[in-house]
């Protein structure tokens, strides 16, 4: 791939930043995930600044859950992107992961994104 794989990061409240963050904290890495919140915006405002953060670059969107505000509006908006995939059920591990990995396309980092959050689920 000619551009580096963006990873836009959508969660309810101050969690996207929080995640990203822990991430930068932890890997020493900065500039691989842009964070979005939907406080204070409707679904219209929402998709906008998924659209902004993903800036028409090849990207995985990471939303915090399997339904609710983030993942419609990030479908909604994203449903023609075929450079772009959501995973739902974002997790630390997952984006670890991702941000060692930016060469990778959309669909494969999806993939890696969704095995990795898995194998991190865990009762220990």
């Amino acid at each position: 791939m000619s551009e580096p794989l963006r990873g836009v990061v959508v969660c309810h409240g101050a969690l996207a930043q929080a995640l990203v963050s822990a991430v930068e904290q932890i890997t020493g890495l900065t500039g691989r995930f842009v964070p979005v919140s939907n406080t204070d915006c409707d679904r219209d405002g929402l998709e906008r600044r998924i659209a902004d953060a993903i800036g028409g670059a090849p990207a995985v969107v990471f939303v915090d859950m399997a339904s609710g505000s983030c993942l419609f509006a990030a479908l909604h908006r994203l449903r023609d992107e075929p450079n772009v995939k959501v995973v739902t059920g974002v997790n630390l591990a997952m984006l670890i992961d991702f941000a060692f990995h930016p060469d990778e396309s959309p669909a494969e980092a999806a993939a890696r994104a969704v095995a990795t959050g898995e194998r991190a689920i865990r009762t220990p």
